[in-house]
């Protein structure tokens, strides 16, 4: 339905002239067409808040206790999903001001914020690239660079994989690897694959390099993601988090994330690079590959896209001006970068909504008065990610202002005695385990961060040594298809199976973990200014 157009009806209006058949009649109501899984997933979030209202007691503000107990309903019907997350998400609108723990306006704020409107823009910018076909140029023009005469299987496999992990870093790495999938798929599709019994392949060489290539999308797209702030939700909520709970200071920058961010995806992606070629890349793979793949395939692809356009450039100087002024917003202290010209106002979501705007003035050179983006793209917007976002500002808002933080703090005063080297390393595998089995990437993200915080405190080390560990591990989801949407997305291409990603997984997961176990206390130190305690 056109919502935008005034003619047309918000509802549906019968034609009185033509005849209508009578609607079915409904079936019979039972009590047992009530007693399903779905309905008591929907009631364990009211029943859990109920237990711990009647139950439980502590030494602090009754807000402390109600806070408990929403928190309880919210992350049950998070992992259950028997509401649907975006629902869900802004459910403490209604809870926080029925609790006593904060008023309508005080918790409907939290829902808006910089770091929502940065990726507000972002997403938007995303909208653009896909609408001109600009990321498949950009990845033909790439890998075109790295296939090799006669074929190269590791250096195309590196090339494949390292665009998709470049377009990651810019774009949510949902959309990426929905986006990169097809033309990896697409170059593909040039080789005999043969399929044995069931879902397995054999183990040829062409089968285990089409392997490599879906595996290496499919994880790429998540460790490229890693690199920016806006490269995937987590890394925002992280950052949301943070200047939620400690406004006093200086926040996660773009430039400050990618400091650390980029160091850390890069040696993963080397990783998964080095796993993928041991596994799956055989000395007879470039042999057996000549006779099907080589830089005329891919130049044909390119020459279907044609020339690139007007409104292709056009995006392409939006996209970089948007990734300059994000880098130099902030630099160092000795050189503060534009974002001093207006004494600190200006923010990351500045810059993402400022580009965004532009999108919707600069001509696209197709048709007269006919601009870059309309609105009518913006329709595609991911809400669920935007108010999974808010949501996490709203608990890490309610849990300061109700004490339970406070509380839980308290809580922890065993971690004093543990090394921070071992509390890191746990706290990513925690992280990396829910994610995987239980919850979503953002989800998880949501319920840890905040509680990494007060644990931090009681350990007395800097808060962000144990939230960025525990953020990362989130992102680790390499293991079954349903850890995270790309697993999803590799998954039903027909070219992996279950064991593919569980093998593959398990390893790179364990090296993800020890590589962010060992940056956290040496650059991450020197990023975040860890040391000492929080400033």
């Amino acid at each position: 339905m056109a919502y935008d157009d005034t003619k047309t009806p918000l509802l549906p209006v019968n034609d009185r002239n033509q005849p209508s058949s009578p609607p079915p009649p409904p079936p019979p109501f039972s009590p047992k067409s009530m007693a399903t899984l779905k309905n008591f997933y929907i009631l364990l979030g009211p029943l859990l808040c109920a237990v711990i209202c009647l139950c439980v007691t502590f030494d602090g503000p009754t807000t402390s206790r109600n806070m408990l107990a929403v928190t309880a309903w919210v992350f049950a019907w998070w992992l259950t999903e028997a509401v649907p997350m975006p629902m869900t998400s802004i459910a403490p609108l209604f809870l926080f001001p029925l609790f006593g723990i904060a008023s309508a306006d005080g918790v409907a704020r939290s829902y808006m914020d910089d770091v929502v409107t940065l990726l507000l823009g972002s997403f938007m910018l995303v909208l653009a690239v896909e609408r001109y076909n600009v990321h498949r140029r950009l990845a033909l023009n790439i890998t075109l660079r790295f296939c090799g005469e006669p074929v190269n299987p590791p250096f195309l496999l590196l090339g494949i994989c390292a665009t998709t992990a470049f377009v990651s870093m810019w774009m949510h790495n949902v959309a990426c690897a929905v986006m990169m999938m097809p033309v990896a798929t697409g170059i593909l599709q040039r080789l005999p694959v043969n399929p044995t019994d069931g879902s397995a392949r054999a183990a040829t060489p062409i089968n285990n390099f089409c392997r490599a290539v879906v595996l290496g999308v499919t994880y790429a797209a998540p460790i490229g993601g890693m690199s920016t702030l806006t490269g995937t939700g987590v890394n925002l909520i992280l950052a949301a988090i943070w200047k939620s709970t400690f406004p006093e200071a200086k926040p996660i920058s773009f430039n400050t994330w990618f400091l650390f961010g980029f160091p850390l995806a890069l040696l993963i992606f080397l990783a998964l690079w080095v796993i993928l070629c041991l596994l799956y890349l055989s000395k007879g793979s470039s042999r057996a590959l000549a006779a099907y793949l080589d830089k005329a395939h891919l130049k044909r692809e390119l020459d279907i896209l044609g020339p690139m356009a007007f409104a292709e450039k056009m995006v392409l100087a939006v996209f970089g001006t948007t990734i300059a002024l994000w880098m130099t917003r902030s630099i160092t202290e000795d050189i503060p970068g534009w974002g001093a010209l207006f004494h600190g106002r200006a923010g990351d979501g500045t810059v993402s909504v400022m580009v965004a705007t532009l999108l919707f003035i600069l001509p696209n050179g197709k048709q007269k008065g006919e601009k870059l983006m309309d609105w009518n793209e913006c329709k595609k917007l991911p809400w669920n990610i935007i108010l999974l976002l808010g949501a996490g500002f709203a608990i890490a808002d309610g849990m300061q202002s109700s004490g339970l933080a406070d509380i839980l703090s308290k809580a922890l005063d065993f971690l004093e005695q543990v090394p921070y080297i071992a509390i890191a390393l746990v706290v990513c595998l925690i992280s990396a385990i829910i994610t995987e089995f239980i919850t979503s990437n953002d989800a998880a993200a949501t319920l840890l961060v905040p509680l990494l915080s007060q644990m931090a405190r009681t350990a007395n080390v800097h808060p962000l040594a144990l939230m960025v560990p525990g953020a990362i591990g989130s992102q680790l989801a390499f293991m079954l298809p349903t850890g995270t949407p790309p697993n999803i997305v590799g998954f039903t291409t027909g070219h992996i199976d279950i064991m593919d990603m569980m093998k593959t997984g398990l390893l790179l997961k364990i090296v993800g973990t020890a590589i962010v176990s060992l940056l956290m206390p040496t650059l991450g130190a020197y990023v975040f200014v860890t040391k000492g305690g929080l400033q």
